[in-house]
């Protein structure tokens, strides 16, 4: 079982899709799972999907941010969402690259308790570039 966490806390799975791991999926997939160290030229195909979950293996793990941002730039409209060890104080990065939600196992979310992750909720206003820039124009 799983927790998934929006900016709103932790919420129900509302997803009720077979995922397809990417080297199994056909040019064009409803639910896509991307591993972690997948060559950015193979999502190209699937740009059209209802939505793509993104693994992250460990919180030290950091690609999974690089493909959310270049499926992002490259035009993926749909549901984007982080799937493992991602870490509380990662949710603001994972929403800022790109992600609209992430999916943590109900022991991750024991340890890491929701006011955890909604603490961090307000990613938009606490950016910290945008805070540097603002010192750089003063």
């Amino acid at each position: 079982m799983s927790v998934v966490i929006t900016d709103k806390g932790f919420a129900a799975d509302d997803l009720n899709v077979a995922f397809v791991a990417l080297g199994e999926a056909a040019n064009s997939v409803a639910a896509l799972d991307v591993p972690s160290d997948a060559e950015l030229s193979d999502l190209d195909a699937h740009l059209n999907a209802d939505v793509i979950r993104v693994d992250f293996p460990a919180a030290a793990d950091g690609r999974g941010f690089t493909i959310a941002r270049q499926l992002r730039l490259k035009g993926f409209q749909g549901r984007l969402r982080a799937r493992g060890h991602v870490i509380a104080d990662q949710y603001a990065m994972a929403r800022r690259s790109g992600f609209d939600e992430v999916e943590i196992s109900n022991e991750l979310a024991q340890r890491q308790p929701e006011d955890q992750w909604l603490f961090r909720a307000n990613w938009q206003e606490h950016d910290y570039q945008n805070r540097l820039r603002a010192k750089a124009a003063d």
